[in-house]
């Protein structure tokens, strides 16, 4: 069990979330005179949930903030504060089942994209800035800020380079490019993640959150999201199941959620809420928000609940860094093996038998994080 975040739960968890409903959580105001800046990024939603800072500081001098998601990331980056339009394209070279290279889509994107006048590219350590950059300039756009440490010749203007051995977090290492480009973060905000607010009324959900969320008492319950967007980050869908009955009988209030009806109808079991397919994204924002802890692998809703300042139990799986995308900013309890054969190995599925590095974590260890996380 290894513990993240320079606070003590106690300290952090409601005063974060005071700070993420104010600062962070509204549009920043451009002082302008840097046009129309595109930002990109476009993986998934919590890659897109952890360029918050990088937009935040493009948005203080940019006149207009145009966000390039792909289909995966489009739900974050419409949540995210600054953002004046989203954008979405389905990059071959970076989507997980990704489309074949067509022409058309790609003349599409280029006429889309005229009249931009900046763009600062976001990309993951193993992902290459450099065949956006060309699209850019096939649209016309005069300044092209990213990292690359591949040669990029005539495709950037501003070429940042990093130490891919250091292990920084993938919040940090975007806000760095947005710094290369001359951005930076407006006075006052401490560049932790953020949500637009106001964030929806959850009273309201198919009359299943009785007492839950708007008008109850915050930290009242514990949401637990089975669901992972890669089997190698999967604790066992029966341990999900088994923690919850010994969350409830801990004395514990749980919601799961989800997007696999199955999955989260199962894992809930008669003990817990089910709101499998029941919440918009915005939605899933304000119930983990009243959430006490947040319990789920490495994945978009374990940054969402960065992002509105509720703690995080992590089952964290060491095909990625915990260092670069354990939740960023709140009180974090890492649960797994981080020393497992599959470290850094950057896998979908699994390539060790058995998926030691999680599914040896058990209930009972989840239900100790999560009072650890409430002291």
């Amino acid at each position: 069990m290894t513990r993240h975040g320079a606070r003590t739960a106690r300290q952090a968890a409601k005063p974060e979330k005071a700070r993420a409903a104010s600062g962070r959580g509204r549009r920043p105001a451009g002082t302008g005179g840097r046009g129309r800046v595109l930002v990109a990024r476009l993986d998934d939603v919590g890659d897109v949930l952890l360029t918050g800072p990088a937009v935040r500081a493009v948005r203080t001098l940019a006149d207009e903030l145009l966000f390039l998601a792909g289909p995966n990331g489009r739900r974050a980056a419409e949540l995210l504060p600054g953002v004046d339009r989203v954008i979405e394209w389905r990059a071959p070279w970076i989507d997980h089942t990704p489309p074949p290279v067509s022409g058309a889509e790609v003349d599409a994107l280029v006429s889309g994209l005229r009249g931009v006048d900046e763009a600062v590219v976001l990309t993951s350590f193993h992902q290459s800035a450099l065949p956006l950059a060309l699209l850019l300039r096939l649209a016309g756009v005069r300044r092209i800020t990213a990292i690359s440490n591949d040669y990029p010749g005539s495709l950037l203007d501003v070429r940042h380079q990093v130490d891919e051995s250091v292990d920084v977090p993938e919040a940090e290492r975007m806000l760095a490019v947005a710094r290369a480009a001359g951005f930076d973060l407006p006075p006052g905000d401490d560049g932790g993640l953020a949500v637009r607010r106001p964030l929806p009324d959850i009273r309201g959900l198919a009359g299943q959150l009785t007492g839950v969320g708007a008008g109850a008492d915050e930290g009242t319950y514990v949401v637990v999201h089975p669901g992972t967007t890669a089997p190698a980050r999967t604790w066992p869908a029966e341990r999900h199941r088994q923690a919850v009955r010994e969350l409830a009988d801990d004395g514990h209030r749980v919601v799961v959620t989800g997007t696999e009806r199955e999955l989260t109808a199962y894992v809930a079991g008669d003990v817990a809420v089910d709101l499998g397919g029941a919440t918009t994204f915005p939605e899933l924002a304000a119930v983990i928000e009243h959430a006490a802890v947040l319990v789920a692998g490495n994945t978009g809703p374990a940054h969402l609940a960065a992002a509105v300042g509720t703690p995080v139990v992590s089952l964290f799986a060491p095909v990625v860094p915990a260092e670069r995308w354990a939740p960023y900013g709140v009180p974090t309890v890492l649960l797994g093996d981080q020393h497992a054969p599959c470290r850094g190995s950057r896998a979908r599925v699994c390539p060790v038998p058995g998926h030691p590095c999680l599914s040896q974590v058990t209930g009972e260890q989840v239900v100790k994080a999560v009072r650890e996380l409430m002291q």
